[in-house]
């Protein structure tokens, strides 16, 4: 079956059945109105940049767009010739990259990196206000917009802070740990295993911690009290063990009395409800448009053409370097056929 070409220079390479797919939420998302597929929707373009958008046109939804993979398909050209075609099909209109604030359906906030293409070009104006309308869609949206599998996933390139565990999750890791609890001076008072409560486990692996602090049994049911006051409060078992561990001396003659002690005068503040965990408002979700060339993020505004400022010299640079480049050899072909009309015959 023969494949139908966008240009009859340099056609695109058929897609390969294994071509590399983003992650869920990731890779090529296809900009919406666009006009029907046709051989000459490039055909304005250089030759190089109309070969690469003819491939990455034909590419399906959510393939990944590196500038690495991208090579791998091409063959003709190498990773900076395909970033410099990207370069230029960003400012003719057809490209923009992005990274939008994400949330999983654990309630994890992440960033996630797409590029919007569009076959029929668009101007700045047009670019700024579809990216707007999708913040806008991101704000307003409720459900989580990727999918649970993304979570197992690292976080990506983006200053998002990871939620601060629940009091129980640490307690409930530490729970099969029981066993090397120091020797219990009163067996009759050791809680069940499965009835204790994180407090306790965090007394309980103090010794752990630092054996400076290992307590017994009938010292960790004596103190849980103390320590589910600081849980109450709204602190992680990590933040309890991390406080009484924290700037130890040399020696501590009685552990129990040390914790004791570092309970009363060490426990945070009461925090008013509204400012708990469960009650805070979930962070705006948003999209930062990405330079094409060095990545650097920003408002669509700060980026015409989808470049910054350097990156957007650097290229205006290059334009008028080739053309400069276009003028001098055609100057030297003329000088070239002078010389030839001026031999002695």
């Amino acid at each position: 079956m023969a494949t139908q070409h966008i240009s009859s220079a340099l056609p695109a390479p058929a897609l390969s059945t294994t071509y590399p797919m983003a992650n869920p939420g990731y890779g090529k998302r296809s900009a919406p109105d666009q006009r029907v597929r046709t051989r000459d929707d490039f055909r304005l373009l250089p030759t190089r940049e109309r070969y690469v958008a003819g491939f990455v046109d034909h590419l399906p939804e959510g393939a990944a767009m590196s500038v690495k993979q991208l090579a791998k398909q091409l063959p003709l050209y190498g990773q900076q010739a395909i970033s410099t075609a990207l370069n230029a099909l960003s400012v003719a209109g057809h490209l923009r990259r992005v990274r939008c604030s994400v949330t999983s359906a654990s309630d994890e906030t992440r960033w996630v990196y797409r590029t919007y293409w569009s076959r029929t070009a668009r101007d700045n104006e047009w670019w700024n206000a579809y990216l707007a309308t999708e913040n806008s869609s991101l704000a307003a949206g409720s459900g989580p917009d990727i999918p649970a599998s993304d979570a197992a996933l690292p976080p990506l390139g983006g200053p998002a802070e990871e939620p601060p565990p629940a009091p129980e999750d640490p307690g409930a890791e530490q729970a099969p740990e029981l066993p090397a609890v120091p020797h219990q001076r009163t067996p009759d008072q050791e809680p069940a295993a499965d009835a204790v409560s994180p407090a306790y486990l965090a007394l309980a692996r103090l010794g752990r911690d630092d054996h400076r602090l290992t307590l017994s049994a009938a010292d960790c049911a004596a103190l849980e009290a103390q320590a589910t006051e600081w849980l109450a409060r709204g602190v992680t078992v990590d933040y309890l063990t991390g406080a009484l561990t924290a700037g130890l001396p040399a020696q501590v003659d009685s552990p129990l009395g040390f914790v004791r002690r570092r309970l009363v005068d060490k426990i945070p503040p009461r925090m008013p409800a509204e400012n708990a965990r469960p009650g805070k408002p979930a962070p705006a979700r948003r999209t930062l448009m990405e330079c094409t060339d060095c990545g650097r993020p920003g408002h669509p505004e700060a980026l015409p053409d989808g470049l910054c400022r350097p990156c957007r010299e650097a290229h205006s640079m290059g334009e008028e370097n080739a053309t400069r480049t276009a003028e001098i050899a055609d100057v030297k072909l003329r000088m070239s056929n002078l010389r030839e009309l001026l031999k002695p015959v």
